[in-house]
């Protein structure tokens, strides 16, 4: 019936061209054979036809394009070099992954990259702390931890040689971050901490943690955030710790995926859970093993940074439990309540779903 309307010479056209649905492999292969094929029947200008080519070919392409998802490896990204990464790093080296059967690619990738490619599907899980997770899911994204990995923070507050209390640096320039990201918390938390409020001193947004503790070294701020292994080097130096926020409730790296494919993934992102776990157990179990696994990941060459870094975040305590820290995350939902209006009524239990967890820890 479709094929009347159109010339010999067309429908010869057609048949030549049309597009081969097994050739593509996900949403944007069909996505052009859809295209395709409209193009194709322009000259009918008929739109009850189009309707009917797009849900035909709609129809027979979606199962591809979920088979295609569910074919490839699965994607998972961290998101730094820094240990906190160490969870995802450990379950790779040590075999936990592959003993699981498990057919992951691991990648690497900044926030500002990862979660656009997670929204998009084209990432499957993310490693990562909460502010982005929580600001993007306060904007109406469908982002939940499915486990928590590391559940405090890990800055340290130092102020510059001859800062050395909080009376010293009242009225003085503290690097921070912008408003509603990981390190403008953490300084603001961290002036509190030692009895100063944002309106004792001047705070001075230079970006990250890396741009704060390059300020230092510039005597451009005199006092701010740095976590391991920068926080040792500015020690050496003779800058003072103001602070240590590593008893402080936060909801750090766990791994994050959209609420929407939660079924579909969950076959898969069970035993990634189990080998997460196993990996932790190794790396609190056999020291001279995950510093070379750490080594390897963020590049560090001083065997002192290196013991220190293990050391410390022995210390922090990777959750084997896979918990989320509910006064972490609520905790960031009182900051970000100060530039996301949506914040204020959100409850921590939002964003997070421990159906796997719960799963794991039954012997399911």
């Amino acid at each position: 019936m479709i094929i009347r309307g159109i010339s010999k010479k067309q429908s010869l056209r057609y048949k030549e061209q049309r597009p081969n649905g097994s050739k593509y492999c996900g949403v944007f292969g069909s996505l052009r054979a859809i295209r395709s094929t409209i193009r194709l029947l322009r000259p009918i200008k008929r739109w009850t036809i189009h309707l009917m080519v797009c849900a035909a070919i709609i129809g027979a392409t979606w199962p591809i394009i979920v088979a295609a998802a569910a074919s490839r490896p699965l994607r998972i990204t961290y998101l730094s070099n820094s240990v906190t990464m160490a969870p995802l790093w450990m379950a790779k080296e040590t075999g936990a992954i592959a003993k699981e059967g498990l057919d992951v690619e691991i990648l690497s990738m900044t926030a500002s990259v990862a979660v656009p490619a997670l929204l998009a599907n084209e990432l499957d899980a993310v490693q990562m702390s909460a502010a982005p997770v929580l600001t993007a899911a306060l904007r109406g994204h469908d982002l939940v931890f499915i486990c928590g990995l590391l559940n405090t923070m890990i800055w340290n507050f130092y102020g510059r040689p001859g800062i050395a209390n909080a009376e010293a640096l009242r009225g003085k320039i503290v690097g921070t971050d912008r408003p509603a990201t990981p390190g403008g918390y953490a300084t603001l938390v961290s002036l509190k901490k030692i009895g100063l409020g944002a309106k004792d001193v001047q705070l001075f947004p230079v970006g990250s943690s890396i741009y704060v503790i390059a300020a230092l070294h510039a005597g451009q701020v005199m006092a701010g955030i740095a976590s391991p292994p920068a926080s040792f080097q500015l020690e050496k130096m003779g800058f003072h710790q103001l602070t240590s926020l590593l008893d402080v409730p936060y909801q750090n790296v766990g791994i994050v995926i959209r609420r929407s494919r939660f079924d579909e993934l969950r076959g898969r992102l069970l035993p990634l859970l189990r080998s997460l776990r196993s990996g932790i157990d190794r790396y609190n179990s056999d020291k001279n093993f995950s510093l070379k696994v750490i080594a390897k990941y963020n590049k560090e060459n001083d065997p002192d940074a290196l013991d220190r870094s293990y050391e410390f975040y022995r210390r922090a305590g990777f959750r084997r439990e896979l918990t989320i820290s509910e006064p972490g995350v609520q905790g960031m939902l009182d900051f970000l309540s100060e530039t996301i209006p949506e914040a204020k009524k959100a409850k921590p239990a939002q964003f997070f779903d421990d159906r796997l967890v719960k799963q794991l820890d039954a012997g399911k």
